[in-house]
């Protein structure tokens, strides 16, 4: 056992391997009571020592049908959940590199301790300190309240960002008596994580906490606008029925939950998908926390001097799509239709004209539902992906491109190299019992995961991961998958296609 004084009290964690866990540290107070909606609070202190024998309770969730796939929140749900664990090669005084990990799930599912976040692999063999965050999820971290309540409740639709700013400043003040060093932080997280690291570029508050970040599957787009998110609140009091502050202050947790799936399955009326979107919690430009749209602040050079690594897997969307029939039963009219719901008025002819050739360099029919899941792919990670890359190079900021193209062996190869397969290879849990199903195994998985391990810890390091910058010339680009590789200008014909498409309709489902 080893025990840490952090600035709340003392802590206890357990070693194994030449590395310490420490569970559940308490990084906010429980935003429960008065508390609930509100920006987070200072953790209170602790007299004694704290044991960290078990993790903490997740952020109040549904369940999901990715919990049995990625191995699922271990703990039980409850909105007691700001905490965060520390997985260290030793509390000294040496100043390691810190990660701080921001886990995905669309903003209403997840938690940083998911089996398959692990993070003692990556720490001992990177001799980094790596650090996972809960934050508020779903209507509890993303829900406006202060316009459909006058104010008496002041939610902007951003605590759940602002909970992952406190825990950067947790990081801040506390890391150093872990063996991290508070001036080499950096976060990195993958699609609703990718999301908020992306987010996280554009909020004031978070500057100068976080020195480098790599936003996996997700960058700088997924931010409603402060219409849509009132829009979402509305949807919630509708399916709640609750109409006072009072009312939704004393609301039982399970009350929202109700109200999320219902929003899900488009069971509120007057509230469809088109109207509250696809991924309906979500941070929000409300005009007080964030004040522009991240990737309007990559443009002004706002994050120039942050390195950026930042890519996407090859077919992302086949996670969702591979073995639903909505999708697997389209035909060309349907394909389009259904496309036309978040991408109106778009010339398919032009955006479509490129895809049926890389689906062949691929082994790929160009289907109707490969081509939808092929643009879904583009439009939700790799163009808001690329547009970050391009804007922090015009502005003189290091960027770093990866794709991610190792096919899963799930159901017989359908998922090929889908959404979230590259987390096992990040952390090095790919061949952890039960993992290998979803991941694979073998000789090639292991060359992949040490060097995916080794570029993350050398960007974390050193702010390079070991091949060359992004432009907007050679568009330079690591390739890891069974044969990996630098490659130069990958996709170019998707990528030109996509350059009509504006802003607002990339980046979100």
């Amino acid at each position: 056992m080893t025990t840490v004084e952090t600035c709340g009290g003392k802590i206890e964690g357990a070693t194994q391997d030449g590395v310490t866990l420490f569970k559940a540290i308490p990084y906010a107070a429980p935003p429960v009571g008065d508390l609930r909606w509100m920006p987070p609070q200072p953790a209170k202190p602790w007299a004694g020592v704290r044991k960290s024998e078990k993790f903490s309770d997740t952020a109040l969730q549904n369940a999901s049908m990715m919990d049995g796939l990625f191995g699922g929140s271990p703990w039980p749900a409850s909105e007691d959940c700001l905490y965060l664990n520390v997985w260290t090669p030793g509390a000294d005084d040496k100043k390691r590199p810190v990660m701080v990990w921001l886990h995905g799930g669309a903003f209403v599912i997840g938690s940083g301790s998911e089996p398959i976040y692990a993070s003692d692999r990556l720490a001992r063999r990177g001799d980094v300190v790596v650090v996972t965050v809960n934050y508020r999820l779903g209507a509890m971290g993303f829900l406006n309240l202060k316009e459909v309540t006058k104010g008496a409740i002041p939610s902007t639709g951003n605590e759940g960002l602002l909970d992952q700013v406190a825990a950067l400043r947790w990081v801040r003040d506390n890391i150093a008596a872990f063996g991290g060093d508070p001036a080499n932080v950096t976060i990195f997280g993958e699609s609703a994580g990718g999301m908020s690291v992306g987010a996280l570029l554009g909020l004031p508050a978070a500057h100068g906490l976080f020195h480098k970040a790599i936003p996996q599957s997700g960058a700088c787009h997924t931010v409603a606008t402060k219409a849509q998110a009132v829009r979402v609140a509305e949807a919630v009091l509708a399916a709640t029925d609750l109409k006072t502050a009072d009312a939704l202050r004393n609301a039982e947790g399970k009350t929202f939950m109700r109200a999320q799936a219902h929003l899900a399955l488009n069971k509120v009326p007057g509230h469809t998908a088109a109207e509250v979107g696809g991924m309906p919690f979500r941070p929000a430009q409300d005009g007080q926390d964030m004040l522009a749209m991240p990737i309007d602040v990559v443009r002004h050079g706002g994050t120039k001097h942050v390195p950026i690594m930042t890519g996407c897997t090859t077919e992302e969307w086949k996670l969702f799509g591979a073995m639903e029939k909505a999708i697997t039963g389209l035909n060309d009219e349907s394909m389009r239709k259904r496309l036309g719901l978040t991408l109106p008025n778009v010339d398919f002819t032009a955006l479509l004209a490129p895809y049926p050739d890389m689906l062949q360099a691929r082994g790929e029919e160009p289907t109707p539902p490969n081509l939808f899941m092929a643009v879904q792919t583009d439009r939700i990670f790799t163009a808001p992906a690329t547009r970050l890359l391009e804007a922090h190079a015009k502005n003189g900021g290091a960027g770093y491109s990866y794709l991610f193209d190792w096919k899963s062996p799930i159901a017989k190869g359908a998922f090929g190299a889908c959404h979230a397969l590259e987390l096992g290879y990040v952390f090095g849990t790919y061949n952890l019992p039960g993992a290998e199903k979803f991941s694979g195994s073998g000789p090639q998985a292991d060359v992949l995961a040490g060097l995916m391990m080794d570029a993350w810890i050398s960007f974390a390091r050193t702010g390079k991961p070991g091949w060359g910058a992004y432009d907007t010339d050679m568009r330079t680009t690591m390739q890891f998958g069974a044969d990996s590789k630098v490659v130069t200008n990958p996709l170019e014909g998707v990528r030109k296609a996509w350059e009509a498409i504006p802003d607002a309709l990339i980046g979100s489902i």
